[in-house]
């Protein structure tokens, strides 16, 4: 009866960890993207650069993007890129 339910529980866990793997954001905002957005030439001091917040939220681990946030992922979908390049912040033009 413990073997069944040793089985169980680690079926139970391995389904969970498959779902938060398929549902989980696979775009996210790294240090990487501000060195990009940097060595570019562009203002960016901090991750409030692109998004609302300059950390996530504790409760939700949500950053959310801000205008200029919002115009790199829809650059990234339109040049079908795997991740966004702050590079591309150059191109970013203001009240846009």
């Amino acid at each position: 009866m413990k073997r069944r339910q040793s089985r169980l529980v680690a079926l139970v866990v391995a389904f969970f960890w498959c779902g938060w793997m398929l549902f989980a954001g696979t775009s996210k905002a790294t240090l990487e993207h501000l060195k990009e957005a940097k060595a570019a030439g562009v203002p960016a001091k901090s991750c409030d650069y692109c998004h609302v917040d300059k950390l996530p939220k504790k409760d939700d681990g949500k950053h959310d993007p801000n205008e200029r946030g919002k115009w790199l992922l829809a650059e990234k979908d339109k040049r079908h890129a795997k991740a966004v390049d702050g590079g591309w912040l150059k191109d970013y033009k203001e009240g846009k």
